[in-house]
């Protein structure tokens, strides 16, 4: 008999133990961005992470029939929370994406990027075989992720609603609908980029497209962010400063060195190695939730599972893109180590889910996949 109570060794530990360790060296960074203090950053971001791992390990709990009965209650609830957000959001930064509930600000535009991902894994689940191929399997899909694209765009926020396409594309995609419409779809994004750039982004999203592709223009104005990111990451050399030691975040060069550029920050102090072993632990994560969509016995959890790890995906890949300069700013913090409780919370929504359905694939019957 084993000493480990049976719930605790059930766990997913090849996962939990990567993203605990994320998360501890993610508020030591956060420990040193403060200056050496554990307060405001750290504590309230080891906090966070308690009580969402909690809410995860609750969400393990829930049978595939709720949470496919709830696919599109929660998509039409979080709906009319960005829509609430436009008529009494509260403001920050020039922008209008929060609801103040009193006990915390909600950001409903966060939640929607795993909940976009839940209800069209419900569409597709449920929509019969011979209808893939054709435009039924595609315009409600769209419609689904146009919404509330629209809606975050109003707030305004790009990269969200950037989050929320790739989600919800990586789903669509996996579904088998036609290679076709991707084609369709890739002229036209191409025919309206420009008119998007020019008539629908703010002066300041436009900025920050030109600065991407010459950051060295006006250094000290719209390209400030980038350059002093690149030279936090170049000046970390092989080995980093040293823990606590990171000048350009201490002296305040490098601007947002506990959200969006915490990855800077690190890098700085624990050099290429820190670097390599952050991006080494979110391949053991992702690498995990791949394992437990091609697991998934049937359609709606592996759809699900797989837009999950695109969500996660999206975060990682676009906030390094950024720092290094590879990718416009677009205000996507890094998972688990950014401060930040919307974005902490959506992620441990996509880990719960993965970890829900990875009981599923425990307790289903081996008997082949079904659809």
């Amino acid at each position: 008999m084993s000493i480990i109570p049976a719930p605790v060794a059930r766990q997913p530990w090849g996962m939990l133990f990567p993203l605990l360790t994320l998360v501890a060296f993610g508020a030591a960074v956060l420990f040193s961005a403060a200056g050496g203090s554990w307060d405001p950053f750290a504590s309230s971001h080891v906090i966070r992470f308690g009580v969402f791992l909690g809410m995860a390990i609750v969400m393990t709990m829930f049978p595939r029939e709720l949470v496919q009965f709830a696919a599109y209650p929660l998509y039409g609830v979080v709906l009319l929370l960005l829509i609430a957000v436009e008529a009494i959001g509260a403001m920050g930064g020039g922008s209008q994406r929060w609801l103040e509930l009193g006990f915390m600000r909600l950001q409903p535009s966060e939640i929607m990027k795993p909940v976009v991902v839940l209800a069209l894994a419900k569409f597709y689940a449920t929509l019969p075989p011979g209808m893939i191929g054709g435009w039924r399997s595609l315009v409600p899909a769209a419609v689904m992720v146009a919404i509330p694209m629209a809606l975050v765009l109003m707030q305004p926020d790009l990269g969200t609603a950037l989050a929320i396409a790739f989600g919800g594309t990586v789903v669509v995609f996996l579904a088998g609908v036609p290679m076709r419409w991707f084609a369709i779809g890739a002229v036209g994004a191409a025919i309206a980029a420009p008119l998007a750039f020019f008539f629908g982004l703010k002066e300041y999203q436009q900025r920050r497209v030109t600065t991407f592709l010459d950051p060295e223009n006006d250094p000290l104005g719209s390209g400030y962010h980038i350059t002093q990111s690149k030279i936090a990451i170049g000046s970390g050399g092989i080995s980093g400063k040293g823990f606590n030691n990171g000048s350009q975040s201490h002296l305040n060069y490098l601007p947002e060195p506990h959200t969006d550029f915490v990855f800077a920050t690190m890098a700085e102090e624990w050099g290429l190695i820190g670097g390599f072993v952050v991006i080494g632990i979110f391949l053991l994560i992702l690498r995990w939730g791949v394992g437990v969509a091609r697991k998934s016995q049937d359609r709606f959890a592996r759809l699900m599972a797989m837009g999950m790890v695109a969500t996660i995906f999206f975060y990682i890949a676009i906030n390094l893109a950024m720092v290094m300069g590879m990718a416009p700013v677009v205000g996507i913090p890094l998972p688990f180590m950014s401060h930040g409780g919307s974005s902490m919370l959506t992620n441990m929504i996509c880990i719960g889910t993965l970890m829900m359905i990875n009981r599923w694939n425990r307790e289903a019957p081996r008997s082949g996949l079904s659809r």
